[in-house]
């Protein structure tokens, strides 16, 4: 009897549970009749809001998306699953965005829309910089339409123009002649060993300058007495678009030098930066001194610096600092007189180029890391001075191609590996011009060999606009289809614009490789990568959102000058902290938040790329704190000891330092600036 009770109550549990659990079934597929229409309306890309600034497919603008239809046309592919989702760098609190499993291969991947800003445009709302950003835009994405569909083409040169320039043996110009070719000899195949340019001339008279470039006004001066001039081997086919390189700057100065006294000034200067230049003041050289294929680089003329009873250079310069002058004994004239007639001529060396007036050894410079001799594609001669003929004989009798493509090496080796299948720690952005081509195989074939880039745990990658030029977009495309490391941003590039490429870069690195770092560097910057990842690591080590750098603090914007900025430009008196341009870096919250703010429209723009950083920091900082780091081995000028990165490297100087970081095991310069 009990028995019967027991299996009673036992059947009603069964089936109070088998209810309960129909119950839960009959909620479970409400509940999903609900999500997968949710989910198929937002796709699979969608983030909850947490407060970070997402890039989810259903908050992008659409209506201008700077890649191809055929690419666009697919949806984002579901996310791969990952363990490190939040994943956490060095302690930083900021979420590290996952990276989209599609790779842009040739263009950015930046969106702008162009409907709103027309709208809002329309508002008075954007500055003329706005506008002329969106006019780059439509521009350049037509003409990159063009481009991948196969309508700008090239046509078939014909048979004169394939011919080879000529190499002529020697070149001979009157004054005339050499004036109206704008004072510039042209050497076609630039210059070989012992090959020589002979100047006739004659400086001219002193006259009074009020803003002496070369000397400082004394208290109650209005002006100065000056009298000089230069002669410079210059590269005339480098680079299109770029002031040439100075080879060879060849500097005397009569009168008006800060000394007070004629000296000859001799330096190279690349990309608007000069070296450390060579003065000959006179003096003798010492006996220790480097010679120049045997050569002492300067000869004497002032009998100061003999060893016997005249006073020591030190001497003299101590006596000139306390006011106590005396008359200088000539041994033999300075090779240059106002109103003289000279004879000048430069030959090449071994060693470097020496230069004689008037049949006597006056100086020789050493050749400098960066310049070879068919560099050397230009004579010019200005200043102070009446040119009466040029000579250049001894020249090279072949033509050595100087077709900026010629410089891309089409090798496997320089390939860029693939994108790995995990976050990275570190993202390298290089800004670059679309004919610099000799710049971009450089760096591929210095540190972008670092293990930790062939590895994949670092990935750097080009950022290129598009060129002024057809054939140079052509060739850009086939050397961005081999090589796979550039991005193209769909924009006629112009200076004031390079700040596009910067949001590019930040683009690039929080959605298709989801870097904890954004660095951004140019093309003649030297990056060491190991040395940079842990300069973030031992400022990020309490975690935060960080920027690195050579700061500039408290600058003032010009407002005269070839580089003023006019106050509609920027209406402040100075400018915020930033990061000297050629290498800072980002943590990835900032980059996100440049990113989301310029897709908006709200994001304000200057034509300093490294301003606008600054500036666009300064705004992150305001609703979280961001930890300014300085350095000064994030080098602006050349490079130092120890550096970080070293700026204004030309190609061969790019290949010598990595030579020297993999062969010495440590950074060293080559040929310091």
């Amino acid at each position: 009897m009990k028995r019967g009770k027991l299996d009673t109550m036992v059947s009603r549990n069964r089936i109070r549970l088998l209810q309960f659990l129909m119950g839960l079934v009959f909620f479970y597929l409400l509940f999903m009749s609900f999500e997968i229409p949710l989910v198929y309306r937002t796709g699979y890309g969608s983030v909850p809001d947490d407060g970070t600034f997402g890039f989810t497919s259903d908050t992008l603008p659409r209506p201008f998306l700077l890649e191809s239809e055929e690419e666009m046309a697919d949806k984002d592919a579901p996310r791969r699953p990952s363990d490190d989702t939040f994943l956490v760098s060095h302690g930083s609190p900021h979420r590290t965005p996952e990276r989209r499993m599609r790779e842009f291969k040739k263009v950015s991947g930046l969106v702008f829309d162009e409907s709103t800003f027309d709208r809002n445009a329309s508002k008075g709302e954007f500055s003329e910089l706005h506008k002329a950003v969106k006019h780059a835009w439509v521009v350049g994405k037509k003409l990159w339409g063009d481009l991948e569909s196969g309508k700008i083409v090239l046509q078939p040169k014909t048979k004169t123009e394939n011919q080879s320039e000529s190499c002529p043996h020697s070149i001979t110009l009157s004054g005339s002649e050499f004036e109206a070719q704008s004072r510039i000899l042209e050497l076609p195949c630039g210059l070989t060993l012992w090959s020589h340019i002979t100047v006739v001339g004659t400086p001219r008279w002193a006259h009074l300058e009020d803003d002496p470039k070369i000397s400082i006004l004394r208290e109650g001066d209005d002006s100065v007495m000056v009298s000089q001039f230069m002669m410079e081997l210059q590269g005339l086919k480098t680079v299109d678009g770029e002031d040439p390189p100075r080879i060879l700057h060849f500097n005397p100065r009569l009168k008006g030098d800060w000394s007070g006294k004629p000296v000859i000034e001799q330096n190279t200067c690349y990309r608007m930066q000069w070296g450390t230049a060579l003065r000959c003041e006179g003096w003798k050289a010492r006996a220790d001194e480097e010679t120049v294929d045997g050569q002492v680089k300067c000869e004497k003329w002032i009998r100061d610096d003999d060893s016997h009873s005249e006073e020591s250079k030190v001497i003299w310069w101590l006596n000139r600092l306390i006011g106590r002058t005396k008359k200088v004994a000539i041994d033999w004239p300075y090779p240059f007189a106002e109103g003289r007639l000279f004879v000048l001529t430069v030959s090449a060396g071994l060693e470097g180029y020496h230069i004689n007036v008037d049949g006597r050894h006056v100086t020789s410079f050493p050749y400098r890391t960066g310049f070879v001799l068919e560099d050397a594609t230009g004579l010019s001669v200005n200043g102070d001075i009446d040119v009466h003929s040029i000579f250049a004989a001894s020249l090279p009798a072949t033509h050595p191609s100087f077709a900026p493509q010629k410089h891309v090496e089409m090798s496997t080796q320089w390939k860029a590996p693939s994108l790995p299948k995990k976050n990275v720690e570190l993202f390298i952005g290089v800004l670059s011009a679309g004919n610099h081509f000799a710049e971009r195989m450089a760096v591929r074939k210095s540190w972008m060999q670092h293990r930790l880039i062939r590895s994949s745990l670092v990935v750097a990658r080009f950022f290129v606009a598009m060129h002024g030029r057809k054939e140079v977009n052509i060739e850009l495309k086939k050397e961005a289809e081999y090589f796979g490391d550039i991005v193209i941003v769909p924009y006629m590039d112009n200076y004031d614009l390079v700040v596009l490429k910067t949001i590019a870069i930040c683009e690039y690195g929080v959605r298709t490789v989801a870097a904890n770092y954004i660095m951004k560097c140019d093309d003649d910057t030297f990056v060491r990568v190991d040395a940079v990842i842990d300069e973030a690591h031992e400022v990020q080590s309490d975690g935060g959102s960080l920027y690195v750098g050579n700061m500039n603090f408290h600058h003032k914007p010009l407002r005269h000058g070839k580089w003023a900025v006019t106050y509609e430009e920027w209406p402040e008196e100075d400018y915020p902290t930033y990061a000297n341009g050629p290498g800072y870096i980002l943590s990835s919250d900032i980059a996100e938040y440049i990113v989301s703010e310029f897709e908006k429209h709200r994001l304000r723009l200057f034509k300093m790329e490294d301003v606008s950083m600054g500036m666009w920091v300064e705004q992150f900082n305001s609703t979280k704190p961001v930890v300014y780091h300085h350095s000064l081995r994030f080098c602006q000028f050349g490079c130092i000891e120890d550096y970080l990165t070293s700026h204004y490297q030309s190609p061969r100087q790019m290949v010598c330092l990595w030579e020297k970081l993999v062969h010495q095991r440590r950074p060293q310069c080559c040929n310091m600036r």
